[in-house]
């Protein structure tokens, strides 16, 4: 355990040493200013249509219909974008956890030491878990906070959407982390990448055959979110970000937006991923033991 504790320690000063946390916070203060400033022009543009159509709200209460939904789709498709950006840097960040260090000729001299190739690869795991998670975790407070200032608008259970997009953070890490032991960095971006995208498409082919009664594109869409639940994960998260007025109006859609879920997250779906990132994480320290280098 010392090992492993040890090698995280070594990533996260890799990644002070690199700067990247530095770039990450510029970036992120970047795009957290640009999008609550958006927010901010379109409370004003809100309010004053208001006004001239003389109704009146008590922010105290909060807003309502087509108002009050825009600032909450608001809220949640700036939750969307954290989403992605965290699973941008769930890849990034780790997609040389292991080949990097195999490529530099780095590694020869980590496992020459009586360090095992399990805590190399656990080591690792837990160092860059530790920055994308803190990061994502970081960015959601800072967007929901900013949105609550300038709005009101708080989602119903902020906790429980950022703790599934946190989730799926951790699955892409340990994805990305096995893919490090088996392929070359850029073939295990791309790799990755493609999965994620597997997962976008599954929640698209869902919508479109709910929409058409097509219980093909249903079962596709299922499958895929299996192979690759993410996107499953952000759907139950964008539930718990709604507000009950912005839910019926997504049901009397019949759920055609494929960035929002009208359900509660399905237990299942939540035991499915953490078991998938953990038997990832173990297939990872397999597969290294066994790599020739």
């Amino acid at each position: 355990m010392r090992n492993v504790l040890l090698i995280a320690e070594l990533s996260l000063r890799e990644a002070l040493r690199k700067r990247l946390v530095l770039i990450l916070l510029v970036l992120t203060a970047l795009f957290v200013g640009f999008y609550l400033y958006g927010i901010l022009r379109l409370q004003h543009a809100l309010d004053e249509r208001a006004l001239n159509a003389g109704l009146d709200f008590d922010p105290e209460r909060g807003r309502r219909g087509l108002t009050g939904a825009s600032v909450a789709f608001s809220a949640i498709f700036g939750m969307y974008l954290v989403y992605f950006l965290g699973s941008l840097m769930s890849v990034l960040s780790t997609v040389g956890a292991v080949s990097g260090d195999i490529e530099n000729g780095v590694m020869q001299s980590i496992i020459s030491r009586p360090v095992g190739r399990g805590q190399v690869v656990l080591g690792r795991w837990l160092g860059f878990s530790i920055v994308n998670v803190a990061y994502v975790a970081l960015l959601s407070a800072a967007l929901l906070f900013g949105v609550h200032l300038i709005t009101g608008y708080t989602p119903p259970q902020p906790l429980t959407a950022v703790g599934l997009v946190l989730l799926g953070v951790l699955l892409l890490t340990s994805l990305t982390v096995l893919g490090s032991t088996l392929f070359t960095t850029l073939s295990n971006g791309i790799g990755v990448f493609v999965l994620y995208g597997l997962g976008f498409t599954g929640g698209i082919l869902s919508t479109i055959g709910q929409l058409a009664a097509t219980p093909t594109l249903v079962t596709l869409g299922g499958f895929a979110n299996a192979v690759m639940p993410t996107n499953a994960l952000w759907l139950g998260a964008s539930y718990y970000l709604q507000p009950d007025y912005v839910l019926q109006l997504n049901r009397l859609a019949r759920g055609a937006n494929p960035f929002v879920g009208t359900d509660p997250v399905v237990g299942g779906v939540v035991i499915w991923a953490a078991v998938y990132a953990v038997a990832v994480l173990g297939l990872a320290v397999l597969a290294f033991r066994r790599r020739d280098l």
